[in-house]
Formats: structure tokens, C-alpha cells, sequence
């Protein structure tokens, strides 16, 4: 049976979760779940938060807060990048919820690219917003359902130094689209008025804020997307 996205919504907040797995090649312990309630019931991705491997530069248990805080954003801007993510208790305790894409795992930003330019611009821009430093190709998929572009793994994100780290560097240089300029000012505006979501006040201290609101005052001052640095490895490894 197929779930509408408001009851999707309902049960990734409150649905009973069973653990069906745990994927591959992740650094840090993320799970395959099945989230049911009655007869209706979803996949999602739950990476707890005991299960974060510790950085040196990211304060310990906040890369699941990070997930959210990047829906947050991807929800301010209505960009819809990020699916549907919480924080929430489950069968290892708190942490992120994702709900689960289905997509063909053998498509990925380097061969989506061509038929998929506005959505990879505005991707791009994202990244920059919220200083992704972990963008690889295998990030960005294509939902089987509709053929929209998602973005997802954003836990290293929101740093308050300059840490962009992406394989999205095609449109280095190039100015950015009146309409995504557009959606980024009334962000910058909602930021500058204190009226940040839930989850992005509770994470980021005042410094990763300034930073956020810096970055996208930056953004729309230049109105290019940036070029990669020289001196700084702003591309992640393996690269998808």
C-alpha cells in the first residue's frame, strides 16, 4: 500500500520502529528501518547518536542534529533537497530519522548531471549554505517515484570555518539563478529577524549561526557560485 506523504510524515514521527539492517560502507552506524503503525508503514534511514563516530573539529553527538538542521534549511528555502528528517527515539536511542528514497543505487551526481542542471545549481547552492563538507557523488539521488534529486548524509555540515568539500564544482564561477538568489534572501531575512527552525537554534552555536548568516549574505553579494580554494582540498575522497 502506498503512503501518502502527510501520513508518512505521521509515522516517521511516531510509528513504531523495527530495525531491518545496517548499511554498508557508512563511518558512522546507520540502520534500514521499517516504521509501521496498523496496516500502513515506511523505510527510513536511523542513524543514533551513540553510533556517531567522534571528530575532531565537529562537537561529539551533533552530526544527527546536523541532519535535521539541514532539512530545516531545505524546507526554509522550498527547495525540498533533503527528505523528510527528525529527531526522535529509537531502538538505539535518540537520532536522526530519515525517510528512505527509493533509488537505483547505480545513478549518482556524475551520471545524473546532464538531465538534472537546475536541480544540481540549487544543490550546489545549498551546499554552500550550509558548508557541507562531505558532498560525494553518491549523495545525490534520483527518487524512483516522481524523478526528483534528493541530497542526503549532512551531518558534517554547518561548520563555522570555511569547509566546503563537494564533487559539485560544474558550476564554479557562474552566476546563480535570479530565483534561487531570490529564495536565499528571504532565508538571509528569516535569519537576520531570529526566526531560525527548532532544530538549527538548538544545534548550532552562535558562531555556526553568524557563520550560516554570513555565508548566504556572501552568496548573494557575489551572486556567483564559488570557486574551489587552491590551498584546501575541496573535494571528498572517494568521490562518490
Amino acid at each position: 500500500m502506498v503512503v501518502g506523504d502527510d501520513r508518512a510524515r505521521e509515522l516517521l514521527r511516531g510509528g513504531d520502529v523495527a530495525v531491518l539492517g545496517r548499511m554498508p560502507w557508512s563511518s558512522n552506524a546507520t540502520f534500514l528501518v521499517n516504521i509501521s503503525d496498523g496496516d500502513d508503514e515506511i523505510l527510513a534511514i536511523y542513524k543514533p547518536q551513540r553510533g556517531e563516530r567522534p571528530l575532531w573539529d565537529f562537537p561529539r553527538g551533533t552530526l544527527c542534529h546536523r541532519e535535521v538542521a539541514a532539512f530545516e534549511v531545505s524546507e526554509a528555502l522550498a527547495w525540498k533537497i533533503v527528505p523528510d528528517t527528525v529527531l526522535r527515539d529509537g531502538p538505539a536511542g535518540i537520532g536522526m530519522m530519515q525517510r528512505f528514497v527509493e533509488h537505483d543505487p547505480e545513478e549518482q551526481y556524475f551520471t545524473l548531471l546532464e538531465e538534472h542542471v537546475d536541480a544540481f545549481r540549487r544543490m550546489a547552492a545549498f551546499d554552500v549554505v550550509i558548508n557541507n563538507t562531505d558532498r560525494k557523488g553518491g549523495h545525490c539521488l534520483r527518487a524512483l517515484e516522481d524523478g526528483r534529486i534528493f541530497g542526503i548524509d549532512h551531518g558534517i555540515s554547518f561548520h563555522a570555518q570555511w569547509k566546503l568539500r563537494t564533487v559539485i564544482w560544474d558550476f564554479a564561477g557562474e552566476s546563480i539563478p535570479v530565483d534561487v538568489c531570490g529564495d536565499l534572501s528571504r532565508l538571509a531575512e528569516r535569519l537576520r529577524a531570529g526566526a531560525v527552525g527548532e532544530c538549527i537554534g538548538h544545534t548550532l552555536d552562535r558562531f555556526e549561526l553568524d557563520a550560516l548568516r554570513a555565508r548566504i549574505e556572501h552568496l548573494l553579494a557575489t551572486g556567483a557560485f564559488p570557486q574551489a580554494d587552491n590551498d584546501y582540498h575541496s573535494v571528498p575522497w572517494p568521490m562518490i
